[in-house]
């Protein structure tokens, strides 16, 4: 009667149970009950926030604050493996120099590494590729 994938309580024929996107009935008479006060409900946890109340304060700025922020860095146009290593080489200049975080640094990366292929289980020897050791001697001889 009841397949093996299904989960939950199955419905009676006909009843194929709450429509989808259709709210719970607390979520409704909550929505209900802030109608209105969205702007005082917030002016009192900004000024919650101001009293250095540091949980309040992240609070707000989880919300408030971009999670991501757009960076602009040049890149080559990467068509192949030695174009992906070119584009990583500027973005490991990029955050080695600060235009970009760590972070953002391994996001760009991330993007760019299938474009590598098999091209770096080359040993170092046959590629001729900076090390991040070399780049920052460089970098600190400029």
């Amino acid at each position: 009667m009841s397949s093996p994938n299904r989960r939950g309580r199955p419905f009676p024929e006909g009843n194929s149970g709450r429509r989808p996107g259709s709210r719970n009935k607390s979520t409704l008479i909550s929505a209900a009950l802030l109608e209105g006060e969205q702007s005082e409900l917030l002016r009192i946890a900004i000024d919650i926030a101001k009293q250095r109340d540091v949980a309040m304060l992240k609070f707000l700025l989880g919300r408030l604050l971009p999670r991501d922020r757009l960076i602009k860095i040049d890149l080559p146009e990467i068509i192949s493996a030695n174009d992906a290593r070119g584009a990583l080489q500027s973005i490991l200049r990029a955050v080695s120099a600060g235009t970009i975080s760590a972070a953002e640094g391994a996001a760009l990366g991330a993007l760019i590494s299938p474009f590598l292929g098999g091209a770096e289980a080359k040993s170092s020897s046959q590629v001729n590729t900076p090390t991040l050791l070399d780049h920052l001697r460089s970098a600190d001889q400029e």
